[in-house]
């Protein structure tokens, strides 16, 4: 009984934020259209922002911002909407360029950190279907464990570029889209929607840090056993 309610407590912890978001996301879809899509918005605070480079597309891999080609990235149902839930993350995808524009630490650590925990993290795979076949081969239980600690390192790696991303999306959401935001692009009474949207998204970026985390203690426990 003990591990079911664990277990409950986990899946809650980890896929609650997630449908939570989407329900947001989707109640302010329903609301009333506002002023400019999303990609008008993003078009226009590049230009008050002298951000001349910024450019804004439409993506089927998610709403993101791409610090490599300086671009906004938005969804298909967002790209050319009005609604309340379209203009808020279009405003957060700009507070990243925002970040970028500025030259911020915290998101040049994880764009670097994104770019090594992807190589790492193909090599950790390797290193994972490696691990048996070595220890069989050579008989040495050892080599094996120590492939494992390689991949676990690597994992680490990607635990940490979700840890380094949190302050990084918070910043983006809380100190950049919303003030932007609260300048008349959104009306005084839906501002309190606009922070609905942005924690619930923020929400997803902590249950991904608290995935990663629990995929290393999973893998460390499979490794004290051996």
């Amino acid at each position: 009984m003990h591990i079911l309610i664990i277990v409950l407590a986990v899946a809650l912890l980890l896929y609650g934020p997630q449908w939570w978001a989407k329900r947001v996301f989707s109640h302010y879809q329903q609301g009333p259209p506002l002023d400019g899509t999303a990609a008008e918005l993003v078009q226009h605070l590049a230009e008050r922002y002298q951000l001349t480079q910024l450019t804004v597309e439409v993506t089927d891999l998610g709403d993101h911002y791409d610090p490599l080609s300086k671009t906004v990235r938005l969804l298909a149902e967002h790209y050319d909407s009005s609604d309340l839930t379209s203009i808020t993350i279009a405003a957060h995808e700009f507070g990243h360029a925002l970040q970028h524009h500025n030259h911020e630490v915290g998101l040049r650590l994880r764009t670097g950190l994104a770019k090594l925990a992807g190589l790492i993290e193909k090599m950790g795979s390797l290193f994972f279907i490696l691990a048996p076949i070595l220890a069989l081969i050579t008989r040495t239980p050892s080599s094996g464990i120590s492939l494992f600690v390689i991949a676990l390192a690597s994992m680490g790696l990607a635990t940490l570029v979700h840890i380094v991303t949190l302050p990084v999306e918070f910043d983006a959401s809380f100190n950049k889209a919303l003030p932007i935001l609260k300048q008349g692009y959104v009306p005084a009474e839906q501002i309190p929607g606009a922070k609905r949207i942005l924690r619930a998204a923020a929400l997803t970026y902590v249950s991904a840090s608290l995935a990663s985390l629990l995929n290393i203690g999973r893998w460390l426990a499979l490794l004290k056993r051996r």
